[in-house]
């Protein structure tokens, strides 16, 4: 019996809680500081390279400037593009969302539907929006 309980034990804690609004947050708070700390520059390479300290699969951290272009994010064939009159799949213009959030108080949390990179399924996400100098950093999570 104390096997069995062992093991519960071990497969329950082994098992990693999904993302939630904190890491989202704590996430883009640690890529601003990064920004301040080594430049953008810098900040744009580790997020385009997958860097594991700000991609960690379902969350991740990806740059917009604040006329709507992605600097940088994971996938990368979205870099260098406007997509702000793009919708998501019910029809939210959630990019235009994200840079008005970035551009008047600087730090908010905008809804839509994405692509979850884990389950290649259309997913509610829910992303945190942080300016840094003349960009906004972004953090998403995805509701399940």
């Amino acid at each position: 019996m104390r096997a069995m309980i062992g093991m519960a034990v071990m497969v329950c804690c082994a098992v990693q809680a999904a993302p939630n609004e904190k890491d989202a947050v704590a996430l883009a708070e640690k890529g601003a500081q990064f920004v301040r700390t080594h430049g953008r520059a810098e900040m744009v390479a580790r997020i385009n390279s997958k860097d594991p300290e700000f991609n960690q699969g379902a969350l991740y951290l990806a740059m917009r400037d604040l006329n709507g272009i992605t600097v940088a994010h994971p996938t990368t064939a979205l870099i260098g593009k406007n997509l702000l009159d793009v919708p998501d799949a019910d029809g939210k213009l959630f990019r235009q969302d994200m840079v008005a959030l970035a551009r008047g108080p600087g730090r908010g949390w905008v809804d839509y539907k994405f692509r979850n990179p884990e389950t290649g399924k259309v997913e509610a996400k829910r992303t945190f929006v942080l300016r840094v100098e003349d960009v906004a950093l972004e953090a998403g999570i995805y509701k399940h």
